[in-house]
């Protein structure tokens, strides 16, 4: 059956939001997959593939009569499936595809922003590669490959969810209570783009807010000096252009007029523009990139307390706890619109930052966070959890999960690619290893392993505990109060979870047996309780930097949100609320 005829329909009667209800099969996602490196040919990948789940041991996906809707996950309403992968299965993908005859004698890269866990890709039954990590880009050159006319992907996965040691955030095959639906197979856009045979791969971008200059590195697929010419724009303005050479440091050394630092009230962005050529002084690459420049550090402030500096100037971080789950695409938001929604809604509620829990976006997502002007906790997505001890309430405390080398070579790698593909986004100033003692092993060596590999960025070493006296933050979690139970004087003292008040919407809930951490009969009620717990930590907590409250949307059974599952109910007064924020991050000005 031809896919142009299949109709797509979202399966089981979950609530939806309005951006799944109003899908459309032949249009799903389809803005520039990466925007920290954009060129102007692409073709969208996105949409009905074939699909079979076979035992572990199948060699052959067998049938594919059955259709997905990609990129959504395999659990999710929005693939049209709604099944389960257990960690016995395989899961196979497979679809056709064109190469346009403009890009004859142009090198194909077939790219994957997102599949969990395990794949090996075949193009026209030849396997290209394999990548293990549910949370990274990979890509592969496939043109040796290709055939004149149709050409086939076929990509096997394999992923064992909570079952297995590796990286799942919130994911379970068993979810109840802080758990949730466990994703699979590819749950971020697949696209294609041609290159010359040496192309731009990756633009590194370290700007020195003090002196302000901004440095751009353009990485070669090839190690080689090629000659560069980069413009630089700002409302849309050139205002520098500078020639240099690839794979070198191009210094920009901004005009007083032009320097704009970036920050959540005044997200201000620079255009890039570069074109790279052949010796022979002919263009074989054209990329736009951005960038902002701004400066995190930790400091000491007039009363002695370490505080979260922005750009010289100390900042209260008020932010929520965002899981990124949706009712109707799972991990996969439905649309970039959805995307903008959640973040726009949280910035008109008065919020600064946010903390992504246990859990990555898509590139889109940290780009309009650049352009919003929100500031971002990334954690690692936590995984291998094992029945260890968990202390919060004192050092040194609490036990480490005993991993095996598989497992902490694989932590190693995933975090190792999540941090060095999530680093170019300026909204990002903290990086978050474990929470809450899941997984968490050998604190003091992922720190010194996660400064290396980001040397520019404040570490929360472990959220919640167990408490370890590296990174930058003690991380105190206490629920539904706020709570000062610790203090550590030479470091940055913040909440980093705390109240979860909830609220049932009638028909706007994932199930009918739901919970919160204390539950509201109205929206009064919420908005009062938040107020309260606010002014609770201006008024009593000594020398706290942020407060992250517990949580953007409701998830699943959780009804703590301060909207609802589907995006469609606010559950708190917009005004009181965006307030009690604005006081708070004030009172540390």
């Amino acid at each position: 059956m031809n896919s142009q005829e299949f109709k797509w329909l979202p399966a089981g009667n979950k609530i939806k939001t309005k951006w799944g209800n109003n899908l459309n099969q032949n249009n799903i996602w389809n803005e520039y997959p990466r925007p920290q490196l954009e060129r102007k040919d692409w073709i969208n990948l996105n949409g009905l593939w074939s699909y079979s789940i076979t035992d572990e041991n199948a060699l052959n996906p067998g049938n594919l009569d059955e259709k997905i809707l990609v990129p959504f996950s395999l659990e999710s309403s929005l693939s049209g499936v709604m099944k389960n992968l257990n960690e016995k299965e395989i899961l196979w993908y497979y679809r056709e595809f064109k190469i346009p005859e403009n890009w004859k004698n142009k090198n194909i890269l077939l790219h994957f922003n997102a599949v969990d866990w395990k794949c090996e890709l075949f193009i026209n039954d030849i396997k290209i590669g394999e990548h293990i990590g549910g949370y990274s880009e990979f890509y592969f050159d496939i043109t040796n490959k290709l055939l004149e006319g149709k050409n086939k992907i076929l990509l096997k996965v394999f992923d064992p969810s909570d079952k297995g040691y590796q990286p799942v955030g919130k994911q379970s095959l068993n979810p109840n209570g802080i758990w949730y639906t466990s994703i699979s197979g590819i749950w971020q856009t697949v696209w294609l783009e041609p290159v010359s045979e040496k192309y731009i791969e990756k633009i590194e971008i370290n700007n020195d807010f003090d002196n302000k200059e901004i440095k751009i590195n353009c990485k070669l697929n090839k190690d080689e000096n090629l000659p560069l010419k980069i413009s630089l724009l700002y409302n849309e303005k050139e205002f520098m252009k500078i020639k240099g050479n690839s794979n070198s440091d191009i210094v920009f050394k901004i005009p007083e007029e032009y320097f704009h630092p970036w920050s959540p009230n005044e997200p201000n962005i620079y255009r890039i523009k570069a074109e790279l050529f052949d010796n022979e002084d002919k263009i074989i690459d054209s990329i736009e990139s951005y960038t902002t420049i701004r400066k995190i550090e930790q400091r000491k402030d007039e009363n002695g307390y370490y505080r979260i500096y922005l750009n010289n100037n100390k900042i209260f971080n008020m932010g929520v706890l965002d899981q990124g789950y949706w009712p109707d695409g799972l991990y996969t938001p439905p649309s970039e619109e959805a995307v903008i929604y959640d973040i726009n809604k949280l910035k008109e509620l008065g919020f600064n930052t946010i903390r992504k829990h246990v859990k990555i976006e898509p590139y889109r997502y940290y780009y309009y966070c650049d352009k919003i002007g929100m500031l971002i906790w990334q954690d690692m997505p936590s995984g291998d959890r094992q029945e260890n001890k968990w202390e919060h309430h004192q050092l040194n405390a609490g036990d480490d999960v005993k991993r095996s080398d598989e497992s902490k070579n694989n932590y190693y790698q995933e975090w190792s690619e999540i941090i060095n593909n999530l680093k170019f986004f300026q909204c990002i100033i903290i990086w978050v290893p474990f929470n809450e003692a899941w997984g968490q092993f050998d604190t003091e060596k992922v720190v010194e392993f996660t400064n290396k590999q980001d040397p520019t960025r404040l570490i929360n070493s472990a959220s919640g505990g167990n408490h370890r006296k590296c990174g930058n933050f003690l991380d105190l979690h206490n629920y539904p109060e706020p709570s000062q139970y610790l203090k550590v004087e030479n470091l940055i003292n913040i909440l980093g979870e705390f109240g979860g008040l909830g609220l049932d919407i009638k028909g706007h809930t994932w199930k009918d047996d739901n919970w919160g951490y204390k539950t509201f009969k109205t929206k009064e009620e919420v908005t009062e309780k938040y107020e309260e717990y606010i002014n609770l930590i201006i008024n009593s907590f000594k020398g706290f930097s942020a407060a992250i409250y517990t949580q953007t949307t409701d998830v699943e059974t959780e009804i703590n949100g301060l909207i609802t599952y589907d995006r469609s109910e606010i559950k708190v007064d917009k005004g009181r609320i965006k307030a009690a924020n604005e006081k708070i991050i004030n009172s540390l000005k």
